[in-house]
């Protein structure tokens, strides 16, 4: 890679590390290719350079927010040692990445089909890693064996009820609090000790 190529690679990330910014602070809906360029403090045609049209460019820019929380919450997952700790750290690190997120990019981002299905596909992603990682508990006897697919499968419903803003509309917790709550309950209920400590 070349000097200039490699800078192009990084101006390109800058840019849409700063719509990300923006976006999440503000929503999209309302924000036109011209004023996204004047808060950017750069031209029309730079943002053109990312994507086509304002429809790519916001498409693109929340790829990019959720491949770049996807690697910070698995960067928080190998951190940490034990099933129980990395089953809390992912589903904290989720809720700690939407957590900068407002109601208005939420609400935006609901109502356009394409970023809709970017937050569903990565939710369903998010929902099988939690699953690994309770099977993996369950075999080094970390978690009970309580059915560790149907532990699974009511961390993937409820993770699925949050992306859906089901459990916003239901307790009026955003999806920030939910993903640490969902940790919190989770835990209790399938941690090994729950059982020498009932028996107690």
């Amino acid at each position: 890679m070349t000097d200039d190529t490699a800078f192009a690679t990084a101006r390109r990330g800058d840019l849409f590390d700063a719509l990300v910014t923006l976006l999440l602070a503000e929503g999209f809906a309302h924000l036109g290719v011209a004023e996204l360029a004047a808060r950017l403090r750069c031209s029309k045609s730079t943002l053109y350079t990312l994507a086509g049209s304002k429809e790519q460019l916001v498409v693109k820019t929340v790829t990019h927010f959720f491949r770049v929380a996807t690697e910070q919450v698995e960067g928080n997952v190998s951190a940490t040692d034990g099933a129980r700790a990395k089953v809390i750290a992912y589903l904290i690190a989720v809720g700690d990445a939407l957590a900068p997120a407002s109601e208005q990019f939420m609400t935006d981002l609901h109502a356009y089909a394409p970023t809709r299905e970017l937050y569903e596909r990565n939710t369903q992603a998010a929902a099988r890693r939690v699953s690994e990682l309770i099977a993996d508990g369950v075999a080094g006897g970390d978690f009970r064996d309580v059915n560790a697919s149907f532990a699974a499968d009511l961390a993937a419903s409820m993770m699925s009820r949050i992306q859906r803003r089901e459990v916003a509309a239901a307790t009026g917790l955003d999806d920030a609090h939910a993903y640490r709550e969902l940790a919190s309950i989770l835990m209790v209920g399938i941690d090994a000790r729950s059982t020498s400590e009932a028996g107690a």
